[in-house]
């Protein structure tokens, strides 16, 4: 049964594209606090707090979890012709040649950027990050040997890691990934607590009653735990799972410190 099936309405989705969902949470933030209008917030909104000066709306302060729908990890790609057969093998390149390797991410203060960031930081290499525009920008480089390694989504390297042009060497999780299973993690490549994890989740005004976050709650819960929706996830590298409004409130919290962290000290300068 679909979402607008549980709903008992039909469900609308308005796409307001913006660095870190900042105008479609700030059009959520000032909407109705009566459950018919819902932002989806991710760590990408996590890292807006620490990435921008100033936000035109507060997600801790003004808004109410209701559930996380999906979690996904970042996959550690090098070129197929690359003398590199596992993520050990390019962190001792990196040690060998201090400054000398380049790992290629998207957008500055992507996920993926950050990502790269904490890799090099916590393996404690000197490694150049290196961002592009987008994903086939990324590729071509990784393929023409502008870079050494990428950090991107399994959905967007998918077809070339099938095709055998990319090589996947590590995924970003702490634990192994559902879509890749014989793919070791960072961690067991030789970056003790390496572990991020990208996810989604339903947040609503901060003045929805208890009443609608808990039916919420409950139509989510029931939606992401339906076989066709868990597969169809899995088919693009995403995890499908619905938790409790307090889990989605700390996975926020959580992720706001830790990239605000990471911001920090890499020295990237706030929009």
């Amino acid at each position: 049964m679909t979402l607008s099936e549980k709903l008992g309405q039909r469900l609308f989705i308005e796409n307001q594209p913006a660095a870190g969902g900042i105008t479609a949470g700030r059009s959520v933030a000032s909407s109705a606090p009566d459950g018919n209008t819902v932002t989806l917030f991710s760590n990408g909104t996590a890292i807006s707090v620490g990435l921008f000066k100033q936000l035109p709306f507060d997600p801790v302060k003004q808004f109410r979890p209701v559930s996380t729908i999906s979690f996904f990890d970042f996959i550690f790609v090098t070129a197929a012709d690359q003398p590199y057969k596992t993520l050990g093998d390019v962190l001792t390149a990196a040690r060998a040649k201090p400054g000398q390797l380049n790992i290629g991410t998207i957008a500055v203060g992507s996920t993926q950027h950050l990502s790269a960031e904490l890799f090099k930081s916590q393996a404690n290499v000197d490694i150049r990050v290196v961002n592009f525009r987008t994903t086939p920008d990324l590729m071509l480089a990784v393929m023409r040997k502008d870079v050494d390694l990428i950090v991107d989504s399994y959905a967007s390297l998918k077809t070339n890691i099938e095709d055998g042009s990319l090589r996947a060497l590590a995924t970003s999780s702490g634990t192994r990934s559902q879509w890749l299973p014989n793919l070791p993690t960072v961690q067991e490549a030789g970056v003790p607590n390496f572990d991020v994890l990208s996810w989604n989740a339903i947040f609503v005004p901060a003045g929805v009653s208890d009443e609608i976050v808990n039916k919420l709650n409950g139509i989510m819960r029931e939606v992401m735990a339906e076989d066709d929706t868990k597969k169809r996830m899995l088919q693009i590298g995403v995890e499908s799972r619905a938790g409790t409004p307090e889990e989605a409130l700390k996975r926020l919290t959580d992720d706001i410190a830790r990239w605000t962290a990471v911001i920090d000290k890499a020295g990237i300068e706030k929009r």
